[in-house]
């Protein structure tokens, strides 16, 4: 894969004399190879407009130089092109799984974009451990197990693994707490671990345990069903019905995993089936996930694209980009054809290693997987057509009570959360067209050394030069578009709070954001909350007001994120053990400390001679320790 030659790609093109448009396409074209690659497309400012994979480079962007029969978004496009990049690749294939990285990466403004940033979680079966962990994972798969997924929710997951837990008895806390149990905990007395930890089971019985778990995780659910009914039955005949009635208990849980799926199917092992349903010019994909003959969840997404697509142009710009950064399962079953279905199969089949299906079904079971899904698409997107509807109309609303220029199409809230100034955290939410924008939630772990305890203005006055620094400078870097920045802030508080807001963005030399305090009414009563704006007099709504209610919903979901921020930091605090942090002491030193003296805290007052005499502890080991609670001016250097 080589990139060409292309003097003149890394200048903005601001002179007059230079070609624009189709004419600058036409110079292009006469240097370009008759072979497969991806083409980038900018305007005359530098910003990427569209990125496009080719069989032939030359023929594809030839294309672009005839005046008629383009739509009226792609005339726009050529128009504006400015400057472009090419990059050859060996095959198409190539191009493809290249084009998909780099719609997803840069995100061009005439591509079809997924608009989805979360992973999906996964049940991973740790492989780094003697007696392996199941856990809920998500993100990058850098920890040595077996993967099983994907899951179209963190819900579906923990319902599955709650009836893994019952069913195969499998250890879910961490090595940490592992190394450390000395008795069995909770989850063994109500049956739901079989205590690898203090050795309740030998390591071959744990084995078999994992061996039927992963039986069932790959389809193979009757044969591990089958397998607990003789153990039940051969131990009931053996007159132990202890024994007998735990087989019973795990036949239960197995039953419970595969009654709680949905729509099971009889013909289909893996297979991830998406379905399309356009209307009102949004798109909304319906995606399922069909593993080990099981239903593991479903998924909807909206692609942001051009009106004027068609559903299948929609949906294969889509599935490209999809499959960038998740493993394919061995059949893909669609909705619509779609114009590079044999290419997407081909890729997707290098990708995995093994041959990757890609069909639109036409009767049986496949195509009425494929008709229910497109039934929960259509289903999905009216109710997001009715939301917009409604959350158009209240950021209409929004506009006139603040007296702005159009609708805002992003509101950030602020909020900040402490006890008594300690363990303070500030939070910002943001809200649009189409709603609470999660993915763009952040959090701010106040670091002023100089803050009071307490002093709300100071951590407000942080949160936002820290929030606004920074996006400032990814503006600059153009890793961030018009559309990372407010049109309206909202502050929790008063004329104090809006102020240091106000003083912020005045120091920062932000002029196009709108700042509003939201102050909460007497005895913190809802329904009358004064608001703050520069320059005018503050103001109440009309308690029947629905922008009244809609303002309040954005403050109540600040204050519910500042608040669940703040506990997760003060729980994170209250977990930690001090032994973590003294370099050298690992899971088995911290037991042997532990077990000889009970709680960390009788290991901080310990002295030199009692750490010494700790079976498993060095006389080094037992300075290190000590220096660490003493204030050994010289320890950890």
């Amino acid at each position: 894969m080589s990139e060409s030659d292309d003097s003149t790609r890394n200048e903005t093109p601001q002179a007059a004399e230079r070609p624009l448009g189709a004419a600058l396409i036409a110079e292009k074209v006469k240097l370009l190879p008759d072979s497969p690659g991806v083409y980038r497309m900018y305007d005359g400012s530098g910003e990427l407009l569209y990125v496009g994979k080719a069989r032939s480079l030359k023929k594809r962007v030839a294309s672009y130089t005839k005046l008629a029969g383009h739509s009226n978004r792609i005339a726009r496009m050529i128009a504006s092109t400015a400057q472009m990049e090419f990059i050859s690749t060996a095959t198409e294939t190539d191009a493809l799984l290249l084009e998909a990285n780099l719609i997803k990466r840069l995100k061009p403004r005439y591509n079809v974009l997924m608009r989805d940033d979360k992973s999906f979680p996964y049940i991973l079966l740790t492989g780094d451990h003697d007696f392996p962990q199941v856990v809920k994972h998500r993100g990058a798969r850098s920890r040595t197990g077996d993967y099983y997924g994907p899951f179209a929710s963190a819900g579906a997951v923990t319902a599955t693994l709650n009836a893994l837990q019952k069913a195969f008895l499998l250890r879910s806390c961490s090595d940490s707490v592992f190394e450390n149990r000395t008795r069995p905990c909770l989850l063994y007395q109500i049956k739901r671990c079989s205590a690898p930890c203090t050795g309740e089971i030998s390591a071959e019985g744990y084995a078999e345990l994992l061996t039927e778990a992963r039986d069932f995780l790959k389809g193979r659910s009757r044969k591990t069903q089958q397998q607990l009914v003789k153990l039940m039955e051969q131990a009931s005949s053996e007159l132990d019905f202890e024994r007998a009635a735990i087989y019973r208990d795990r036949i239960r849980a197995l039953t419970q995993i595969q009654q709680h799926q949905g729509i099971n199917p009889q013909t289909v092992s893996e297979a991830d089936v998406f379905a399309a349903w356009a209307e009102g010019g949004q798109t909304c994909v319906q995606v399922f996930f069909f593993r080990a003959g099981q239903n593991w969840g479903n998924r909807s997404y909206f692609p942001r694209h051009d009106k004027e697509l068609s559903t299948g142009e929609v949906l294969d710009a889509f599935l490209a980009q999809f499959y960038e950064d998740r493993p394919p399962p061995r059949m893909v079953l669609l909705s619509h054809d779609i114009p590079g279905r044999a290419l997407l199969s081909e890729a997707l089949t290098i990708r995995a290693g093994r041959r990757v299906a890609v069909g639109v079904p036409q009767r049986g079971e496949k195509r009425e997987l494929v008709a229910h899904a497109q039934t929960n698409a259509r289903e999905a997107l009216g109710r997001r057509l009715a939301e917009s509807s409604t959350q158009r109309k209240l950021l209409e609303g929004v506009a006139e009570v603040f007296d702005l220029d159009a609708p805002p199409s992003r509101i950030e809230v602020y909020d900040n959360s402490h006890i008594s100034g300690t363990k303070a955290v500030g939070g910002m939410i943001v809200a649009g067209p189409e709603g609470f924008m999660k993915n763009q939630y952040r959090k701010f772990n106040i670091k002023g050394a100089d803050i009071e305890p307490g002093d709300d203005y100071a951590m407000m006055r942080e949160v936002l030069t820290r929030r606004f620094t920074r996006l400032i400078k990814e503006s600059e870097e153009g890793n961030a578009g018009e559309d990372a920045w407010p049109d309206l802030i909202l502050i929790d508080g008063g004329a104090g709070q809006l102020k240091v807001a106000l003083d912020v963005l005045s120091e920062l030399g932000i002029d196009n954001v709108t700042a509003i305090g939201v102050a909460k009414g007497p005895e913190r009563d809802a329904g009358r909350e004064r608001f703050f704006m520069a320059g005018k007099p503050d103001f109440m709504l009309e308690p029947r007001n629905p922008v009244l209610y809609y303002l309040q919903r954005l403050r109540d979901e600040a204050h519910r994120y500042a608040i669940g921020s703040h506990r997760a930091r003060r729980t994170k605090a209250i977990g930690a053990n001090p032994l973590d942090e003294i370099p050298g002491i690992g899971p088995g030193r911290k037991r042997a400390l532990l077990q000889h003296f009970g709680s960390a805290r009788a290991v901080a007052r310990a002295g030199l001679t009692d750490l010494e005499a700790v079976d498993g502890i060095s006389a080094k080991v037992a300075r290190t320790v000590y220096d660490h609670f003493h204030g050994n001016p010289d320890a950890n250097s």
